[in-house]
């Protein structure tokens, strides 16, 4: 068994440095899914996944604006082709993974949500800060500045 401040040590290495400010959302692979999106501009697919907060949001339908609290996964691969199924497109190489973080005191300047990226398998910390994030999305500022619509699910 490893003494406690070994695996510390361990868990801080494996722990992507922060992006933008904010601390890589450890876990978010294990929350629940959103939504699904398929960029055909850049052949990439997207899975959306929410903490606690965003997937009770989406449920109820109160994501304009979405509440504090609530923060967004957008998980995205390559497309390609499956071998046996020439007509599906699935997930092949990972690109990043982005965030949005919704604390309208912490991120008032930057409309009330936090923007982060880490990129490609290592998931080295995006470092060109929320502008770049903020001008893409700017043409959903009415929407509280998501892109997403929640998948409807059966009840």
């Amino acid at each position: 068994m490893l003494p406690l401040l070994a695996v510390l040590a361990s868990a801080e290495a494996a722990t992507p440095p922060s992006s933008n400010g904010i601390d890589y959302p450890t876990g978010w692979q294990e929350w629940a899914l959103i939504a699904v999106s398929h960029r055909t501009d850049n052949g990439t697919l997207r899975a959306i996944l929410g903490n606690d907060t965003a997937v009770k949001a989406a449920r109820a339908g109160q994501t304009n604006p979405w509440p504090d609290g609530t923060v967004l996964a957008k998980a995205v691969w390559k497309g390609a082709g499956l071998e046996n199924w020439s007509s599906a497109v699935a997930p092949k190489a990972f690109v990043h993974a982005e965030f949005m973080i919704k604390d309208s005191v912490r991120f008032a300047e930057t409309y009330g949500w936090g923007w982060a990226r880490w990129l490609g398998e290592t998931q080295a910390p995006f470092a060109d800060g929320p502008q770049v994030c903020i001008s893409c999305h700017t043409p959903v500022r009415g929407r509280d500045w998501v892109f997403t619509d929640p998948a409807p699910f059966p009840h």
